[in-house]
């Protein structure tokens, strides 16, 4: 069993004014310690190298060396792993965005799912609620 972490876990871990910030860094802290295996994105890591910086998101936005020891102290357990678009993933991706109306800002939830569906990726931990609309995807909320 393997499963993926959406940006906005990481984001509410690192930002201590969020309401969820105790919550996602006890899980994340949970995800760091199980020895399932657990899969990041590239596209996850750069949004929040990019969202955990920003004076606009954060209230006390992360520098980014911060943001970046981070991501590299996560990826440093052996059962996280990254994950990338592979040979075909367009097509996996026109599959996805052909099955709902993808546009605007579900284009990079898309994104994600092409490549956790490419991977064979089935679960996803978000707070997200339109990756519900990617119906054969398992998304569960650490959060409620």
């Amino acid at each position: 069993m393997s499963y993926s972490l959406d940006v906005n876990l990481l984001l509410y871990a690192s930002d201590r004014s969020s309401p969820f910030y105790e919550r996602a860094g006890t899980f994340l802290q949970e995800c760091a310690t199980d020895s399932e295996l657990c899969y990041l994105a590239w596209p996850t890591v750069m949004s929040y190298l990019r969202m955990a910086t920003h004076a606009r998101i954060f209230r006390y936005p992360l520098s980014p060396t911060e943001a970046l020891n981070n991501i590299k102290m996560f990826l440093g357990f052996p059962h996280i792993q990254t994950l990338s678009e592979g040979e075909g993933f367009l097509q996996i991706y026109e599959e996805i965005a052909g099955a709902i109306p993808v546009r605007g800002n579900l284009v990079p939830d898309a994104h994600l799912v092409a490549l956790l569906k490419q991977s064979e990726v089935k679960t996803l931990y978000s707070n997200d609620t339109d990756f519900r609309k990617f119906s054969w995807l398992t998304v569960k909320n650490p959060l409620i």
